[in-house]
């Protein structure tokens, strides 16, 4: 055998080992994501999609592929990364897969077009294809983490921000929003993105008040707005379609008018007067139990509330409640936040 015809041999064998180590590292990673789809969010749409992309890759993992698999003499197996061995929550799972089969597919797209043409178009064809997956996976998912929540912390300033709310994401929360109306934006930004890294490893979802700038800079699961801030509909157009908008309701026309323009979940209050809401009369009760009646997406009744008065707001229908002082002016949040999700808990 002559140089060239060696050299030949060397690139095709080499050629098939990658296109099989990376179909399966996409076959792997699409199954790894379409069991959440079908197990914990139920959705058979997504599901049909991951097994229908698995079964078109399993269309080019043909047997001359599988024949130069090579494993004891693979240089990578033993590689590693610590990150590989964390995951700190299911989205932590579902990120790191998808992006896997993402990656695998521009290899295969590319090492494909020398192997077979159409290997290569067909390739790129689901990258496209598992982007769509992905945003659809990640609405869904923050979709049920939120109809899931039952306590909402909304921060105030204080000197232990970042202190507070990690204790309340170790007594059980899995919701939080940033919110601080004085700050510099450049100490907003900071604290934004700190408070978004913090939500991350407790897998929690992490909502910016009012600034859908700020938002996108730290990377957060959604905003929230007030009823003078910017339309939902270009929250929307600037968020995209998996991030999370709430809105703050104070009355029936606010709560319906929020539901047709498409929020994901409103704010019904405030209940009580609170000084976070200076000058805004109470909603009362009366508000509760229209919106416990009415209300067609998740809600979380606010304003004043605490261990004092949240039987109160939950006889009045409210399964879910969102608070600040109760939680953020406490010496132990860890064990304020699971005393409310107990209570809350008893009352459903």
């Amino acid at each position: 055998m002559g140089n060239a015809d060696y050299h030949a041999r060397f690139v095709q064998v080499s050629l098939r080992r990658i296109l099989d180590a990376n179909l399966d590292r996409a076959r792997e990673g699409l199954r790894i994501v379409e069991e959440w789809c079908r197990f914990g969010l139920d959705d058979a749409g997504l599901t049909d999609e991951c097994k229908h992309l698995r079964q078109e890759l399993a269309h080019w993992h043909t047997a001359d592929l599988r024949a130069a698999r090579d494993t004891p003499g693979d240089a990578g197996t033993a590689l590693t990364h610590p990150q590989e061995a964390e995951r700190s929550s299911v989205q932590h799972v579902l990120q790191a897969n998808v992006c896997r089969v993402q990656e695998a597919l521009r290899v295969l797209e590319e090492y494909g077009k020398v192997y077979h043409p159409e290997m290569g178009t067909a390739c790129k064809q689901m990258r496209y294809r598992v982007y769509t997956l992905e945003s659809r996976l990640m609405a869904g998912q923050r979709a049920q983490q939120l109809a899931q929540a039952r306590l909402y912390l909304v921060t105030s300033p204080t000197d232990n921000l970042f202190t507070t709310v990690e204790a309340a994401l170790k007594g059980g929360l899995t919701l939080v929003q940033y919110r601080d109306k004085t700050a510099d934006d450049d100490v907003r930004l900071k604290n934004a993105q700190t408070l978004a890294q913090i939500c991350r490893q407790y897998g929690a979802l992490f909502i910016v008040n009012d600034r859908v700038d700020l938002a996108i800079a730290a990377d957060a699961d959604g905003v929230h707005l007030g009823q003078q801030d910017i339309p939902i509909a270009l929250a929307r157009q600037l968020l995209g379609s998996q991030c999370l908008i709430g809105r703050s309701t104070h009355c029936p026309d606010d709560l319906h008018r929020a539901i047709a323009e498409g929020a994901d979940y409103i704010g019904v209050g405030p209940v009580y007067e609170t000084p976070t809401k200076e000058g805004r009369p109470a909603a009362g009760l009366d508000y509760v139990r229209y919106a416990a009646a009415h209300a067609t997406i998740p809600w979380f009744a606010i304003g004043g509330i605490d261990a004092s008065n949240l039987q109160a707001v939950q006889t009045a229908g409210a399964h879910s409640v969102a608070v600040v002082r109760a939680i953020m002016h406490v010496a132990q949040p860890t064990i304020v936040t699971q005393q409310l999700l107990a209570q809350l808990d008893s009352g459903a």
